[in-house]
């Protein structure tokens, strides 16, 4: 009989996959602010140019960093091991690109719907993300990668 140790799997413990997390969160704040508008502006065509750019950045974020990963050999999935420490691409810049992009999205989205329950629920988004997420694949890059992932810590910041 294997032990909990033994049938630990090789990847973090995370609370659920971030785009579930936030989709549930755009959910929430286009569903609250269709019970309670809470508009950003009352000319809201002057929120489609800035909501649309940051969807189409983020897509290309999202690719740009989908790129790295696959160059390195290293999956995208949470639920699945890490193969390497991704320095290039924008992981030059940031450890974590990708919830950067998802998070540019889910405010651009928020945006093209006119919305302030975006902005106003990014805060337990985000707490949710931190602690639920990033915190817990850290802890595991940590554990696995030991003294080079310390080292690209030192060298990349957390977000921006």
């Amino acid at each position: 009989m294997k032990t909990a140790s033994a049938e630990k799997r090789d990847h973090p413990d995370i609370v659920a996959l971030p785009p579930l997390i936030y989709a549930a969160f755009l959910g929430a704040a286009l569903l609250v602010q269709w019970a309670w508008p809470l508009e950003i502006s009352s000319a809201h065509r002057f929120l489609w140019r800035p909501g649309a750019f940051m969807v189409v950045a983020a897509v290309l974020l999202v690719l740009w960093a989908k790129r790295a990963l696959d160059r390195a050999h290293t999956n995208i999935h949470p639920h699945r091991p890490t193969t390497s420490i991704v320095c290039d691409g924008p992981f030059r810049f940031s450890r974590n690109p990708i919830y950067l992009a998802m998070t540019m999205l889910y405010l651009g989205i928020t945006l093209l719907f006119n919305s302030w329950w975006g902005p106003i629920l990014l805060v337990p988004l985000f707490a949710t993300v931190h602690y639920g997420v990033i915190k817990r694949e850290e802890r595991y890059l940590m554990d696995k990668f030991g003294k080079r992932y310390r080292n690209y810590r030192k060298r990349v910041r957390r977000y921006l």
